[in-house]
């Protein structure tokens, strides 16, 4: 399904955003949002979220129902899409891989 690779992609922004170096509210509202409007959420949840990120943005540090929810988006999604996204391979894939190395060949 592409919608989940994009959400899952969505998902990987926003992680990364959180922890890397330049931790942007406004990137992070964009992922919070986007997903939220991709699962179709009611207007009451995402007005609960757009409220949880004004007072992360007023305290100063992301709420904790923020990283709860994208949590469960993360565990929503299908797993495969989820590592897809992430870059993260399959280990049968690895296994193929070091079954065809011979020890001569070192």
């Amino acid at each position: 399904m592409s919608g989940e690779v994009y959400q899952a992609q969505v998902l990987r922004n926003f992680f990364d955003t959180i922890t890397g170096t330049d931790r942007n509210l406004t990137r992070i509202y964009m992922c919070v949002m986007s997903l939220a409007k991709l699962r179709m959420e009611s207007p009451e949840r995402m007005t609960f979220l757009v409220d949880q990120l004004r007072k992360s943005k007023q305290r100063r540090e992301l709420s904790v129902d923020i990283l709860d929810y994208m949590c469960d988006v993360a565990r929503d999604l299908e797993l495969a899409t989820v590592q897809t996204a992430f870059g993260v391979k399959d280990v049968n894939a690895f296994a193929d891989e070091f079954t065809g190395i011979s020890l001569d060949s070192l």
